[in-house]
């Protein structure tokens, strides 16, 4: 006798990942994700969640993306979560802010290119039900990954894992040849080459103090720069960024410092003392803050507000892409004009003087020449935490202005105090104590670092940057 099936009335919601639309379908999609039970269900990378998904594929999918949860008053019973994603949760090709109740069919996306579910019911079969994956466990962030034996792809029963084999590919043998534009998206191509370019520059120039001076000092302060550069994750035209930094070293051999030191250290009490030793510190801040702080950092936030200027007076794409819209443009300008400031500073005043200075003392020059080499990484390294820190921290309010008009000018007057204030404690602790001196640094870099993490929040472009696309959440 043969047997028959019958089908119950009863029918589960499920979550089942699709092929996106246009796109060559996924080899293995994953078995669909039962929701028969009224749990909380987190959808990420991370592999406490209890859908997981695969960080090699989808590396724009936060750690803890979103999470589906009961919500009796949804015609449902279900409601989605955005955890504070980076890329965002679609339904049905809309943002979801907050919580958003689920209807059946719903389309759900996890960041706007990413993988895609649909929110059903499926049937309940009597007998010999198609296989569902099991329902795991509540998410409970104080368990280790080890208490979850959840998979991505999980196996259908009695299915048998793919053959191995022990040939070798063209591609395995030679891999350049299929790596194709992951060499400079991933493998950091440029950075490397430019790398090779200045060690190459170097081995010609030695014997020749100034210029290889010059080609350490550029390669190091660039360094420091790529590194903010990609906490910023933002993209801006790299003759931007000079042209930012070119203009400082302008302004700083036009008449235009002679106004400043007018300003800042004659009409203001910024005088700069010669002698360190026994000046009263309250009075030795107060002229760092002046003739250093203020002076200085208004000097290198007006190719900052040059940018602004022309990108708001220029409406076309070269406008954006010169102009200060949002605060990641101010970081980025702003640590840019603080690598020129740094390289003049450092190679046009504080290398040359101690290099004569040694020179006099020791009647050695090569003494003088390696002092001021010693002299000249330290200062140029510590621009990161120095220069840049104040400059791209001020740069993130003149950014933050743009984006809130109505507080302009509150906006930047704390922006322009407080990195003048940062910069004059830098500059007087240098006087007392090493060791505070290291701890101001830290405290400039955390300002700078905080910065650049509130302003990638803030960013109308957050989801093209790259630097929220890959960093964990």
């Amino acid at each position: 006798m043969t047997e028959s099936y019958s089908r119950s009335a009863s029918q589960i919601p499920i979550l089942r990942q699709v092929a996106r639309p246009g796109r060559a379908a996924l080899a293995d999609l994953p078995s669909p994700f039962s929701l028969d039970k009224p749990i909380t269900v987190v959808i990420g990378r991370d592999p406490r969640c209890q859908i997981v998904l695969s960080s090699q594929v989808y590396g724009g999918v936060s750690r803890q993306h979103a999470q589906l949860s009961p919500a009796p008053h949804a015609p449902s019973g279900w409601q989605i979560c955005d955890l504070n994603s980076a890329n965002g949760t679609y339904v049905n090709g809309f943002r979801v802010q907050g919580c958003q109740t689920l209807n059946w069919g719903d389309r759900i996306t996890l960041a706007q290119d990413g993988p895609q579910f649909v929110f059903e019911l499926q049937p309940v079969y009597d007998a010999a039900s198609p296989p569902v994956a099991p329902v795991s466990p509540p998410y409970n962030p104080n368990l280790s990954p080890a208490s979850f034996a959840i998979t991505e792809h999980p196996l259908e029963p009695n299915s048998k894992s793919p053959p191995q084999t022990d040939a070798v590919t063209f591609s395995q043998l030679f891999p350049i040849v299929s790596t194709g534009r992951d060499l400079t998206r991933k493998a950091y191509l440029v950075p490397g080459i430019v790398t090779v370019i200045f060690v190459v520059l170097m081995f010609v120039t030695n014997g020749n103090p100034t210029a290889f001076n010059f080609l350490l000092a550029a390669y190091i302060s660039g360094a420091a720069y790529y590194f903010v550069y990609q906490l910023c994750g933002k993209r801006k035209p790299w003759w931007v960024l000079l042209v930012s930094g070119i203009v400082t070293i302008i302004l700083l051999l036009s008449p235009v410092l002679n106004l400043f030191i007018l300003v800042f250290r004659e009409i203001l009490p910024g005088n700069l003392p010669e002698d360190t030793e026994n000046i009263n510190i309250i009075r030795f801040f107060i002229n760092m803050f002046f003739g250093a702080g203020l002076m200085e950092e208004l000097l290198k936030a007006i190719p900052v507000l040059i940018a602004y200027f022309i990108g708001s007076r220029l409406r076309t794409r070269l406008g954006e892409k010169i102009g200060v819209w949002e605060p990641l443009d101010g970081i980025l300008l702003g640590t840019a004009s603080a690598v020129g400031f740094t390289l003049l500073e450092t190679l046009g005043q504080y290398v040359p003087s101690t290099i004569n200075e040694v020179a006099q003392q020791t009647g050695a020059v090569g003494v003088g020449e390696l002092i001021g080499l010693q002299l000249l990484i330290p200062r140029i390294l510590g621009s990161i935490s120095g220069h840049m820190a104040y400059s791209g921290y001020f740069g993130y309010f003149i950014g933050l202005s743009v984006l809130k008009p109505s507080k302009r000018w509150q906006i930047l007057g704390v922006g322009y105090l407080t990195a003048s204030t940062l910069h004059a404690l830098w500059n007087t602790t240098g006087a007392i104590n090493i060791l505070v001196l290291a701890a101001v640094g830290v405290v400039s870099y955390m300002f700078l670092a905080a910065a650049i993490l509130k302003a990638r929040a803030l960013s109308p472009t957050r989801s093209q940057n790259f630097a929220t696309r890959l960093t964990l959440r």
